[in-house]
């Protein structure tokens, strides 16, 4: 499935998918102010659409439904035996210092000893991000590490 990005100039990005079978998108608008709209067009027709605007955490939430717990359940049970390892997600939010930032901008390992191992990004995991990945606000960081080490983490995507 290919995801259609299109630049929106002074507005942001959308991106859309089509869905199989029928004549029908969804997708969002990231807007550069941080905002987020859902876009469904209606059955049949992809040019007619309707648009809902999500606050943060309902854009996280809807990430989370589309697929983020998933890949941390899977990790969850796959490093049981490894005792103090902990898996978590972290959002990347609209004010988060880090939002249209490189990775490697965060020294987020160095800092922490933790690792980001995937990225949910509009439903689609992205694995073993590099020191290049752009993080985008409501980006959804699938990060393993220790208790201590998340929640330095999530600290450093909150202030820097």
């Amino acid at each position: 499935m290919n995801v259609e990005v299109t630049q929106l100039p002074g507005i942001g990005v959308r991106k859309d998918i089509s869905l199989a079978g029928c004549r029908r998108t969804i997708g969002i608008i990231d807007h550069k102010d941080g905002t987020i709209d859902l876009i469904v067009s209606k059955p049949g027709n992809p040019d007619e659409t309707q648009q809902i605007s999500l606050s943060d955490h309902e854009a996280t939430v809807l990430a989370n439904l589309l697929g983020a717990p998933q890949v941390v359940a899977k990790l969850q049970d796959e490093h049981r035996e490894f005792g103090e390892l902990v898996t978590r997600q972290l959002a990347v939010r609209a004010g988060s210092p880090y939002a249209g930032c490189p990775l490697g901008d965060t020294r987020m390992r160095t800092r922490t000893s933790v690792s980001i191992v995937a990225v949910m990004r509009a439903g689609h995991a992205i694995p073993s991000p590099g020191p290049e990945f752009l993080f985008t606000a409501g980006d959804v960081l699938v990060v393993v590490g220790t208790a201590e080490g998340l929640a330095a983490a999530a600290r450093i995507m909150t202030d820097g």
